[in-house]
């Protein structure tokens, strides 16, 4: 192979792994979107038909789960920054960052609860369609992409959230090379 085939590779490969990394940012804004459209004000609207599907859920509970325009807006902002974080890092580490690669993992998982709430209260719920048509499809698709450029998988020797706030913790204070 020639300087130049080579060249050309390393060239294509980094301009996809550019797109599985900030493809996350992408696809997580279209899921989002939804969220944003349909988030407030969906408990109030939907509580009659939650009350008769699940008759053993407290009063209490309903009343809790109202959501202002303001706290869904909020709340999306704060995932933006969290989500552009991680898309960033997996850019600048070429898809290796932990934090990137937790974060699609997570992205992609949460595709399944989207979907178990639209089946436990019998309609729809928000982000149930682009759950199923971008956010799982998505994360597949990258993690495919991960594995043929042969990015390694990023591991932590124990699991759960105090990992996830370690490999938080080292990325936001201390440049969070790649390893």
């Amino acid at each position: 192979m020639t300087a130049e085939t080579t060249t050309g590779a390393d060239s294509r490969a980094g301009r996809l792994l550019r797109t599985v990394t900030w493809g996350l940012f992408a696809a997580w804004a279209l899921h989002d979107a939804e969220e944003l459209c349909t988030m407030a004000g969906w408990a109030d609207r939907a509580r009659p038909r939650l009350e008769q599907n699940l008759p053993w859920v407290p009063a209490a509970v309903w009343d809790r789960m109202s959501v202002s325009q303001e706290h869904a807006t909020a709340a999306i902002g704060v995932m933006a920054c969290v989500i552009g974080t991680a898309a960033a890092r997996g850019a600048h580490t070429n898809g290796r960052s932990p934090l990137y690669q937790a974060t699609l993992a997570g992205f992609g998982l949460h595709a399944v609860p989207h979907l178990a709430s639209a089946v436990v209260t019998r309609g729809y719920t928000p982000g149930v369609l682009t759950a199923p048509t971008v956010v799982a499809p998505f994360a597949l698709w990258a993690w495919r992409r991960l594995r043929r450029a042969e990015v390694p998988i990023a591991t932590s020797s124990s699991a759960g959230p105090p990992a996830g706030r370690r490999v938080w913790w080292r990325h936001t204070t201390r440049g969070g090379a790649a390893r």
